[in-house]
């Protein structure tokens, strides 16, 4: 039994084909299957079914993956081991960020990033803060840029920023001639929200969880997956929302005006750098934190914050 093996198995497991799963490890399809079968053969079990279409785990070869995934993460650890020990930055480092952070945070930092940090492959992809927490629990993932806390045993959250939010309101909205605006001024069934997956909704819907809702007219339920969406419903009357401070920065003169702030303590949301707490790529962790934290400080310097968790009521 060989390491190579079983990420091929791993591979065949994912893919749930031999020929995409050999695509993916750089290998042709028969030095696949002989090293798979070279493997059942060894072990006397099967750990696929290949009469079906998808290829289907057996229930052995569920006992096998899971075990592998152990093996092949522990195995990948000895050149984080050595990188540690010798203070190298660099390696392949994969980054999961929730999409309400994504826009505004990755300008700031990636380029600056690469060009202090060139011998770091890294590799960002934009997910849900659920699936990010599982796939760092699975050793897939090597950190996550999320809304915290979490309160997950597993996870080890560095907070890097907190970031109030502030509200969109139109013109001839009831709360527009607001200089700032107060949590009880909230009327929750007039704010649209992003739809279900964002933590971000999540984070207003536990703001206003405190405030008394009102009957009102509105004939509508609406969820978007965009803050550029709600802003131009609330143009239209249909309601006010609110963003993350940063994505109110970039936006139009014209939109800018429409924008109001919370009075203190600003409810804001922690944004952190998370990681398994059995994580060995530190120093790649700690250059990332240490480099937003020099970013996001200048565009950021609310002090009297007061944060609303993402967890869901």
């Amino acid at each position: 039994m060989t390491i190579t093996q079983l990420k091929y198995v791993l591979a065949v497991a994912e893919a749930k084909n031999f020929t995409k799963a050999a695509e993916k490890v750089f290998v042709t399809q028969p030095t696949l299957s002989m090293q798979v079968q070279k493997l059942e053969d060894e072990l006397d079990v099967k750990i696929f079914n290949r009469s079906k279409k998808p290829i289907e785990l057996t229930a052995v070869g569920v006992q096998i993956i899971e075990q592998a995934k152990n093996i092949v993460n522990e195995s990948d650890r000895i050149s984080d081991i050595v990188d540690q020990q010798k203070g190298f930055i660099g390696g392949e480092f994969n980054i999961g960020i929730i999409s309400t952070v994504m826009p505004t945070l990755l300008p700031m930092f990636l380029k600056a990033f690469v060009n202090r940090y060139p011998k770091v492959n890294l590799k960002i992809e934009e997910m849900t803060t659920d699936v990010m927490i599982e796939r760092i629990k699975k050793g897939q993932l090597d950190a996550g840029i999320a809304a915290t806390p979490l309160e997950d045993e597993f996870i080890v959250e560095k907070p890097v920023y907190y970031e109030p939010f502030v509200a969109y309101i139109p013109q001839n909205h009831r709360l527009s001639n607001l200089k700032e605006i107060k949590e009880s001024d909230l009327i929750p069934d007039e704010i649209l929200l992003l739809e279900d997956g964002h933590c971000f909704k999540d984070n207003i819907l536990n703001l206003c969880k405190t405030v008394n809702s009102e009957a009102n007219d509105r004939k509508f339920f609406l969820e978007s997956g965009s803050f550029e969406t709600l802003m131009r419903l609330s143009d239209e009357g249909l309601g006010m929302t609110l963003l993350p401070y940063l994505h109110s920065l970039d936006l139009p003169e014209k939109k800018t005006s429409n924008i109001v702030q919370f009075s203190k303590p600003y409810p804001a949301r922690e944004i952190s750098i998370i990681h398994h707490k059995n994580q060995l790529k530190i120093q790649l962790v700690e250059a990332l934190q240490k480099l937003i934290l020099a970013v996001v400080k200048g565009a950021i310097q609310f002090q009297n914050v007061k944060i609303i968790s993402p967890q869901k009521a």
